[in-house]
């Protein structure tokens, strides 16, 4: 890819929150911009804070924890003539639960989204990053992946294998001058915490050096600096964003 040629980013779960952020930062940077949502109004409002720039934007539906809606969104792209060089994996549920009571469908349900729903939309996204010879490969992860938390095994078990899906992806694609790497948000501000209760909130805040909680724009800054030139020679690595609740 030409060095002043800016190239086609796509980000799964872009209707709300970080993926919405992570959006918007990479098309203020230039990009032509994918945002995907699982349902028809999730992509006609991403289309709609798409479009509110001068560089085109896309809203499409895509559940990645579906072998037939990849196939339909894979079709889509081809159909519009775009090829994202620039993957951000963020698309991702949760299912909360102690172990001792966790159904085998909650465990299932996390590890689809989170781990293989990434695994199955990088393996078809990589043939048009090989082919270019240039790629930025970008996987959210979570502190929760690192320190574990209560209730949330499936969860931190997904986010731990995109670590490790992560570092193995960047030794094999690094020879194609493909960069793979993750962001690990922290306690980040987002409608998720704000259901939190007051007591739960400062039990959160007393973990925290920085005494805040992060920011959607503040991980967005983090994705879009490693989709960067500046970011050419960093691959297989987690940046923590999460103001000091984990020391890596």
């Amino acid at each position: 890819m030409s060095t002043t040629e800016q190239p086609v980013a796509l980000v799964t779960g872009a209707s709300r929150g970080i993926g919405k952020a992570i959006a918007l930062r990479l098309q203020a940077q230039g990009m032509q911009v994918i945002g995907t949502a699982t349902s028809e109004q999730g992509a006609a409002s991403i289309q709609a804070y798409l479009s509110d720039a001068p560089v085109a934007g896309h809203g499409l539906v895509l559940n990645v924890t579906q072998d037939d809606s990849i196939q339909s969104f894979l079709a889509e792209l081809k159909e519009r003539k775009l090829s994202p060089l620039v993957l951000v994996n963020n698309a991702g549920i949760t299912r909360d639960g102690l172990l001792m009571r966790m159904g085998e469908a909650d465990w299932d349900e996390v590890l689809n989204a989170n781990l293989t729903g990434a695994f199955k939309l990088t393996k078809a996204m990589i043939k048009a990053m090989m082919k270019a010879r240039w790629g930025r490969i970008i996987n959210i992860s979570s502190v929760v992946g690192r320190m574990g938390n209560p209730g949330q095994a499936n969860y931190a078990a997904s986010k731990a294998g995109i670590e490790g899906f992560t570092k193995a992806l960047a030794l094999e694609l690094g020879s194609r001058n493909i960069t793979v790497n993750a962001v690990a948000p922290g306690f980040i501000g987002t409608d998720m915490t704000d259901k939190l209760d007051d007591d739960q909130k400062a039990r959160m805040m007393e973990r925290i050096p920085l005494q805040r909680y992060g920011t959607p724009e503040e991980v967005a800054a983090s994705v879009c600096f490693l989709s960067s030139s500046d970011a050419a020679y960093i691959t297989g690595q987690t940046l923590q964003v999460n103001g000091g609740l984990y020391l890596d």
